[in-house]
């Protein structure tokens, strides 16, 4: 199992990050929730694997993570400022090697930006990307394809990654913003295993 979930791993980790790096505009937070999101796939092993998209799905649960974090930053201002304290003023995150790039996706509204993300990171089909926004609660009108069809060039590896030509400028621009380096396989491992152990206090 190790071996496969680290092949695994290894192949989705760039892309997931980068797609989670577009969708909330924060690198630094994107890779903790994208870390996350891999210690969750291996502490349901091997169900993810199996699954149509991997990677739609890890992008899912990480976007599901940062959610949480901004739910519960926003609570702690609240209290912080019931008591009358300042609140604590963080450092903002690193700013991409590609300032253009970025600032141009950046300037998108969120669910634009995780549509880019979807198309332009993850290869994903105009209409899965439908379906999946439409399960957030997407307006119709922004789900209308805009996006160029799938290219020729792209072909399905035989452990589900998508291999692509980039043809297109936008999605090649997207696929060389660095992505902080992997994080360790074993922070993952150990990750998942608090999961899997807070799991079975609950059952």
């Amino acid at each position: 199992m190790h071996d496969e979930f680290a092949d695994f791993y290894g192949a989705l980790w760039p892309r997931v990050l980068r797609a989670v790096t577009v969708s909330v505009g924060d690198r630094d937070l994107a890779e903790e929730a994208t870390a996350e999101a891999f210690a969750r796939a291996l502490a349901r092993w091997p169900g993810p694997a199996r699954l149509h998209s991997p990677a739609a799905w890890l992008h899912k649960v990480a976007l599901n993570e940062v959610r949480s974090r901004w739910r519960r930053a926003r609570l702690e201002h609240r209290v912080i400022e019931r008591l009358g304290a300042q609140p604590q003023h963080h450092a903002s995150a690193p700013k991409p090697r590609d300032d253009t790039l970025w600032s141009a996706v950046a300037a998108l509204p969120e669910r634009a930006r995780q549509m880019v993300a979807l198309r332009y990171v993850l290869d994903l089909p105009e209409a899965e990307i439908a379906s999946m926004l439409a399960e957030q609660g997407a307006p119709a009108a922004e789900l209308r394809p805009r996006a160029k069809p799938a290219r020729a060039g792209a072909h399905r590896h035989p452990r589900g990654v998508v291999v692509t030509n980039f043809e297109d400028p936008l999605a090649r621009a997207l696929h060389k913003m660095p992505t902080n380096g992997q994080r360790p396989l074993e922070l993952v491992e150990r990750r998942a295993r608090a999961i899997r152990l807070r799991r079975r206090a609950t059952v």
